[in-house]
């Protein structure tokens, strides 16, 4: 079965300039506002600036397989034409890109523009896959089951959940232990204590549901974002008229400011929808009490910046605020 399918992909990779349609991999459920606001635009999009040569066709919800961190091997194999993922998930293979995730080093508002303005810099790293879409995300938060964080002593020995290497030494500076899982297992390991928390986004308060699951969000330290990708096959692409290629790019880098521009808007409704659950706190610390956070997360930026080397400095230069 596992030869019978990778020959169907080889054969479908081969054959892309024949076909109208590219499959696009997304590993959330089509009720993931990413899917409305973003993803659905994106093929319409392909489409439109393609002159109908191209449509994507959206499988969400793991349709092509399940699990986020399988989805880069998807688009290099050919399962998959396009799909959505993090590079935290496959951070060995993405560190300049990851450089854009550590603490102080994109705003908020500002850091998918400063991305493609910078994007440079970052393309170096993609040759086994093209890069099509980028974006940053809001700031990853920290939610916990029981106990309510105020300083980095209140955080000490527990068990969180981190999205990526680098969410991992910040956690670790703070005094917690970092677990590596994927977004689509935190709830039942929150709700059965294999966890004591995650480092995430606030969208995650109803897209994954940790409203339910936890009691206390702390906000307001420096701390990590994690950015999004979409890429697509090379061999696909490189098929692929060159029209057909810069429609997809175009489509694309407007994309990337669509997703942006979603998930920072859920991820505001996340922090109010988490105040307004009854026996919730939300707790947005005070520039004081967050110095001894912030402390923690410029050594943790200063010592992966130095461990990557490279244009790692460089990327910092042309991004921080």
């Amino acid at each position: 079965m596992r030869l019978a399918l990778s020959a169907a992909a080889l054969c479908l990779s081969a054959g892309i300039a024949a076909a109208e349609d590219l499959k696009f991999a997304n590993f959330m459920p089509p009720t993931h506002p990413y899917v409305a606001g973003a993803f659905q635009p994106f093929a319409d999009m392909v489409a439109e600036k393609s002159g109908g040569a191209l449509t994507v066709t959206l499988y969400s919800g793991g349709e092509l397989g399940p699990g986020p961190v399988e989805q880069y091997s998807r688009v290099l194999d050919g399962v998959a034409e396009l799909a959505v993922s993090l590079p935290g998930y496959t951070a060995s293979t993405f560190p300049l890109t990851l450089v854009a995730e550590l603490p102080g080093v994109l705003s908020t508002e500002t850091g998918t523009a400063d991305l493609w303005e910078n994007i440079e810099l970052f393309e170096p790293e993609y040759r086994r896959a093209i890069l099509v879409s980028l974006w940053s995300s809001a700031p990853n938060v920290l939610y916990t089951r029981d106990t309510p964080v105020r300083s980095p002593e209140d955080i000490k020995g527990m068990k969180i959940r981190v999205p990526s290497r680098n969410t991992g030494l910040l956690v670790e500076a703070w005094g917690a232990t970092p677990v590596s899982m994927p977004v689509s297992e935190i709830y039942n390991s929150i709700q059965t204590g294999v966890i004591d928390g995650a480092m995430i986004d606030t969208t995650a308060t109803r897209a994954f549901r940790l409203g339910e699951v936890t009691k206390y969000l702390t906000m307001g330290m420096e701390t990590t974002n994690s950015p999004f990708f979409i890429l697509a096959n090379r061999q696909a692409f490189n098929d692929l008229s060159e029209e057909d290629q810069n429609a997809l790019r175009e489509a694309g880098r407007e994309a990337s400011v669509l997703a942006n521009e979603t998930q920072l808007a859920v991820a505001a409704d996340g922090v109010t929808a988490f105040a307004g659950m009854e026996g919730h706190e939300v707790i947005e610390l005070s520039p004081e009490a967050a110095a001894a956070f912030d402390a923690a997360a410029a050594e943790v930026t200063a010592q992966v910046v130095a461990e990557t080397g490279g244009d790692a400095q460089a990327i910092v230069d042309a991004l921080k605020p």
